[in-house]
């Protein structure tokens, strides 16, 4: 027989809820919830409890909101008014198989999982959560250009940067709109699949002698790449989406000079489609966990 895991959630946001239903109906987990004294008590007939009520060393996940853990140890907690603070030596308490999931791994949380021997699972660094997570980036990043632009997508000047799981959804996406859609990746077999999906392709570095026809820029690269010299010759009406993780590759601070609207739109699954993101998360948790306990018996 199946052992029964103990899962406790730590905060979260809305993409949790979905999350925690998806988790909730498989019949081999117990799961409880911190930070959630906000929502119905009965909510999915999940126990909700205190972080000092937990029995820790039971525990055989935890579950920790997207942004992980801040600087001063404190968790994400939307659903709640108290605050959360978790330390080093809380993470000593847990089993050593617990396994510690999160989005990301921040400096805190990778330091006090390393100490505690744990191992750490960032979500949003998995392939099969960045390729689930693509569709609804690029439906936000449709509806971003759609709210921030005077003019269709259709017939605009598009640039993409980076031809990675999001970027390549983006570029197909934008040019199914009917936008001219041009494409800059530092790899040759990149620029290949471009010029294979019917699109332009530049490199990279060639960038600014794109930008001054560019209506729509799109960046996906986790390092300046959109400097002063590609921003300055772009045209007022120009629009930047910087969809890559912090701090970005745009520089921001140059396009407000030049009066240039760029937007860092992260977490854009979050905020278009939480239900979907949730349960994404969901599944992708719950099958880690069926790998992780395989064979554990009661």
């Amino acid at each position: 027989m199946v052992r029964t895991k103990n899962i406790a959630v730590l905060g979260g946001d809305a993409r949790y809820l979905e999350m925690i239903k998806n988790l909730s109906r498989s019949s081999d987990l117990t799961i409880q919830l911190v930070g959630f004294n906000q929502l119905n008590q009965g909510f999915t007939d999940v126990k909700q409890v205190e972080l000092e009520d937990l029995q820790v060393t039971d525990l055989d996940a935890v579950i920790l909101p997207i942004p992980g853990i801040n600087k001063d140890g404190y968790i994400e907690t939307v659903f709640s008014d108290k605050n959360i603070k978790l330390t080093v030596d809380w993470f000593k308490k847990l089993p050593s198989h617990c396994l510690v999931f999160s989005g990301i791994a921040t400096e805190y949380l990778t330091n006090c999982v390393k100490e505690a021997n744990l191992q750490l699972v960032p979500l949003m660094n998995r392939n099969d959560v960045a390729i689930y997570n693509s569709i609804p980036t690029v439906e936000g990043t449709i509806m971003i250009a759609i709210q921030n632009t005077d003019f269709t997508i259709h017939s605009s000047k598009v640039i993409v940067l980076g031809l990675g799981r999001v970027g390549l959804s983006v570029a197909s996406k934008f040019s199914g709109l009917g936008a001219e859609v041009i494409v800059g990746a530092r790899k040759k077999e990149d620029i290949a699949r471009a010029n294979e999906m019917g699109l332009k392709a530049f490199h990279i570095s060639e960038l600014t002698a794109y930008t001054p026809n560019c209506d729509i820029l799109i960046n996906t690269v986790p390092s300046l790449v959109v400097d002063d010299e590609a921003i300055k010759p772009m045209q007022s009406h120009t629009l930047i989406i910087d969809l890559a993780s912090k701090p970005g590759g745009v520089d921001f601070d140059y396009a407000k000079k030049r009066g240039i609207n760029a937007l860092h739109s992260l977490g854009l699954p979050g905020m278009v489609a939480p239900k979907t993101a949730g349960e994404i998360l969901g599944i992708v948790i719950e099958q880690i966990l069926r790998e992780a306990f395989q064979g554990r018996k009661k």
